[in-house]
């Protein structure tokens, strides 16, 4: 079996950048916005997205497999089996992309067991790529430029800077926020939220409403391997993978010590969700 440090990122950043190109072009035009069973838009981006990026992993990768929002549904009693896997949003934040405010991105995580273990998140509006290996590190890529993340975790934020969704609201959401006395709360799309921790611009994602897999694995590598956490509210490592693909409710942060010290995971827990 191929190992996921065979993989060779490069060529992860080329293939979304062409993927990129390619919703930009759909994203100039005055395109059509259909809907899919479950309600949520879909536009020809997220198709071509779809296309080019499992085209390029196919070719590059013939033998692991590939779970996309936009490919063909796939059982758990088959997906079981994988030992390894890409889970693809091809175009993360279509309700932002029909907006047109810029906050969507592509979404690629390499899944190894049940977790992520590569993670790039592709924002092609300002052209910004978050890109992890776990165990090795994360980046930052502006204009060609490569910067590395590495959080400080060492001390505890006085205001915390609390992520919230732009267009998924949650009714719980101010409880959870009445438990940090000093907050203020940041508005964004997409998994730019999980590009926000790991670049040290915000401290705090919770999600309290469902996602899907392919919402979260490429932002958990990259929280993760920039030195933050994302747990569940029962403190355990989030996993991928599952019967469903729909994940339960979360919380990223960019320092975990902060999360058990401050009290605020089993507070967290208690809430009537």
């Amino acid at each position: 079996m191929m190992k996921s440090g065979k993989i060779d990122l490069e060529h992860l950043v080329q293939l979304a950048f062409r993927a990129g190109r390619a919703i930009l072009e759909v994203y100039s035009t005055d395109f059509s916005v259909e809907k899919k069973e479950d309600d949520s838009p879909l536009t020809l981006a997220d198709t071509s997205s779809h296309r080019i990026i499992a085209d390029g992993l196919r070719s590059l990768h013939p033998h692991i497999p590939i779970l996309s929002e936009e490919g063909k549904e796939v059982p758990h009693s088959t997906r079981r089996n994988w030992p390894l896997f890409w889970c693809v949003d091809p175009l993360d934040g279509t309700k932002e992309f029909v907006k047109k405010n810029g906050e969507f991105t592509i979404n690629i995580a390499l899944i190894e067991g049940q977790i992520p273990v590569i993670g790039l998140i592709h924002a092609p509006v300002s052209g910004d790529t978050f890109l992890a290996r776990v165990n090795e590190g994360a980046w930052r890529i502006q204009e060609g430029r490569r910067q590395e993340l590495k959080l400080d975790t060492a001390s505890f934020p006085e205001r915390v800077r609390v992520l919230k969704s732009r267009s998924h609201p949650s009714p719980h959401m101010e409880s959870l926020l009445e438990l940090i006395p000093r907050h203020e709360t940041i508005r964004k799309g997409s998994a730019l939220k999980f590009c926000a921790i790991a670049s040290g611009e915000a401290d705090f994602y919770p999600r309290l409403g469902p996602t899907w897999e392919w919402d979260t694995a490429a932002g958990q590598a990259i929280v993760s391997a920039s030195g933050g956490v994302m747990l569940d509210f029962k403190g355990r490592p989030f996993i991928y993978n599952k019967p469903s693909l729909i994940n339960g409710p979360f919380l990223a942060a960019a320092n975990g010590h902060w999360l058990s010290e401050t009290g605020i995971l089993p507070k967290a827990a208690s809430l009537p969700l």
